[in-house]
């Protein structure tokens, strides 16, 4: 899995904005049964969102178990298919049986509005401990208490560094250790441009967004009301203080200048893997976009650093994951839920998705299995997703739009300079966060 860029987000948002207020209303039911039972001979139609190659054999492998266990149900598999997509199908009335999506932060619009079915009478029925999902997934699988998805695979961050850029600097553990290393193992020209970074901290950097790196701070996204918090939680005006400081040290023209100049963030040109950055925040699939495309970089990873006042959370960091359900009026809902029920936790296929796509597995069986064939810098993200400190960003009833809005307030406004004002700009935003909120129904 990649998580979707903010940008990305942003389309998918608006996308769903629509579909699923429509669904909401068409009518139709889910359920816990229905349809032909799991030892009738009918067929499956499974979407799925990867697209490349060796993603797409990998998924297949793991449906082979399946088909072993149950040779009366064809599976039909389908990639590359969006939540815009997913959505119009069930919105038309003719979706598939099961389907699986990247954008985790819309799992509250999608339980909220019965897009897709609640899960917890079967999972209850079957006795399945939720146990073997770490917290992290547990929390990320559900929203207010209704649970319409399981984990399939999941993304765990941590801190890339390139060897031979530290020069023998230990990976830093907090927030000013980063800051005093990013500055330290900085490259300038005579004109001070940027010919290498040590860290850059701007949000327009590929994976550096708030919500990757606020979380360092132990920013709590929502209130207990699943209001906005920005404006009352100390931790964000610490994180956007510890951003702007480091940036101002680039230079804001420098800095854009230099991540203009930046490749693709998943083709070989991405400046991490150049030597263009001697640090960076990223996920796990990073290890196996360097096996294939930068086999001679030498590097390490960590986790990644928390601030000053959190060195005892050091370890931990943010997990969010692929997410997988049975949508509203699929046709064989038994068989869709004995397949759902397979993916999310047999360790033998959840190794097998693993080793080929470069993600974490998703239960805890599935992380300490001998069969698991990663690189060595992998180890950490395992260790990371199954920290006690790890956490993921709370769903909401219009999906990540919060996430959004935070984006775009630092990267136009906070980074710009045009808010000169912290507590202003994050009690305008908590407004601006909240009538949404209201508008879908939060």
């Amino acid at each position: 899995m990649r998580t979707p860029t903010p940008r990305r987000i942003t389309v998918a948002l608006a996308a769903l904005g629509l579909g699923l207020t429509s669904a909401c209303t068409a009518g139709g039911g889910g359920g816990t049964g229905g349809g032909p039972k799991t030892d009738e001979k009918q067929t499956l139609q499974v979407w799925h969102g990867w697209s490349a190659d060796h993603e797409v054999k990998g998924f297949e492998d793991a449906v082979d178990g399946f088909r072993k266990l149950h040779p009366n149900i064809t599976v039909k598999v389908t990639g590359n298919q969006t939540d815009d997509q997913i959505t119009n199908a069930i919105r038309g009335g003719n979706p598939p049986d099961v389907v699986a999506s990247f954008t985790t932060d819309n799992l509250g619009q999608f339980c909220q509005s019965g897009a897709w079915q609640e899960l917890t009478p079967r999972l209850r029925e079957d006795g399945v401990d939720l146990n073997m999902f770490p917290k992290a997934v547990q929390d990320y699988t559900q929203f207010k208490g209704r649970r319409c998805a399981l984990p399939l695979l999941a993304d765990a961050y941590g801190l890339y560094y390139n060897t031979a850029l530290m020069k023998g600097n230990a990976p830093p553990k907090t927030m000013s250790e980063l800051t005093a290393l990013a500055k330290k193992l900085t490259v300038r020209a005579p004109d001070g441009t940027i010919k290498v970074a040590g860290f850059m901290p701007s949000v327009q950097y590929y994976e550096h967004t708030p919500q990757h790196i606020a979380t360092s701070f132990g920013v709590k996204w929502l209130t207990p009301a699943g209001t906005a918090n920005f404006s009352k939680d100390p931790a964000f005006k610490a994180y956007l203080k510890w951003e702007k400081d480091l940036l101002d040290w680039y230079g804001y023209d420098n800095a854009k200048k230099f991540m203009r100049s930046m490749g693709q963030e998943f083709e070989a040109s991405n400046p991490f893997q150049k030597g263009k950055v001697a640090m960076a925040v990223d996920g796990e699939w990073r290890t196996k976009f360097i096996q294939k495309e930068a086999p001679a970089l030498d590097y390490g990873t960590a986790p990644p650093p928390v601030s000053d006042d959190r060195a005892a959370q050091y370890g931990g960091g943010f997990t969010l994951g692929t997410i997988m359900g049975i949508p509203r009026g699929s046709k064989h809902a038994e068989a869709a839920w004995a397949f759902v029920k397979y993916l999310a936790t047999d360790t033998g296929s959840l190794v097998t998705m693993a080793n080929a796509l470069g993600n974490v597995p998703s239960t805890l069986p599935a992380l300490s299995s001998p069969g698991l064939k990663l690189p060595a810098q992998f180890g950490t993200f395992l260790n990371v997703f199954k920290h006690p400190a790890t956490t993921t960003s709370p769903s909401s009833p219009n999906g990540g739009d919060y996430l959004v809005q935070l984006q775009r307030f630092v990267q136009d406004e906070w980074e710009t300079g045009k808010v000169k004002d912290p507590d202003q700009g994050l009690r305008d935003l908590d407004a601006k966060v909240d009538k949404a909120l209201e508008l879908a129904g939060g």
